[in-house]
């Protein structure tokens, strides 16, 4: 049987911070930046040999987009004594989330377009601010970093990503997008600032994965 946690429980924002990692993974994008606006509701279950698993509901906003709100229910099964495995997500977005075709197309054929590959680094800068043109690539940036927050966390970390210290693109023989990523993430229990290199494929139609 599950119980009941107060949203305001820190496990619940833990195991709330991998479902928002996995979901920038799998439906984030150069247009598209989720964030949690707020945890409305927690569920524990302790599964006998199995973890703990823990039932939320979110709701999101898309920080392009801020007006609009989802929610969202998400499942996340941390594996008993596990170091080495990623906890199980699954997540239900209800409703739509803002189509991003358009936003994508344009922003695949300007990188296509580049004379010279696209490096940046220091995003966002020492006083927060994000060059406007670099605002997909810090959103692609979420997006490889929600995949090494679900694949890293543990029922006692909490990841965030604090700053892209470098990106560098990589001409690439087929159409798919690489961008390879130097990503500052911070873990809030440790207080650790850890560094992190992640290859990032994307394309308009495929949407993104990460290769290493």
């Amino acid at each position: 049987r599950a119980m009941e946690l107060p949203p305001s429980h820190f496990p619940a924002a833990r195991a709330a911070a991998v479902a928002m990692g996995y979901l920038r993974y799998l439906r984030g994008g150069p247009g598209r930046g989720l964030e949690l606006r707020e945890l409305r509701r927690a569920r524990r279950q302790d599964i006998d040999d199995v973890g703990h698993k823990y039932y939320l509901e979110l709701e999101l906003e898309d920080v392009l987009d801020k007006d609009r709100t989802v929610n969202c229910t998400a499942e996340v099964l941390y594996h008993l004594g596990s170091k080495t495995s990623a906890p199980d997500v699954q997540v239900t977005v209800q409703g739509e989330l803002r189509s991003t075709e358009e936003a994508d197309e344009e922003f695949y054929n300007w990188i296509r377009s580049l004379e010279k590959e696209l490096v940046a680094e220091n995003i966002p800068d020492s006083h927060g601010n994000v060059p406007p043109e670099l605002e997909p690539i810090h959103l692609l940036a979420w997006v490889a970093s929600g995949y090494v927050i679900w694949q890293n966390s543990t029922g006692n970390t909490k990841f965030h990503l604090a700053q892209v210290k470098h990106v560098k693109q990589v001409k690439r023989s087929d159409e798919d997008l690489q961008f390879d990523y130097v990503l500052l993430l911070h873990e809030m229990v440790s207080q650790e600032l850890l560094p992190w290199q992640v290859t990032l494929l994307w394309h308009p139609q495929r949407g993104a994965r990460v290769s290493q």
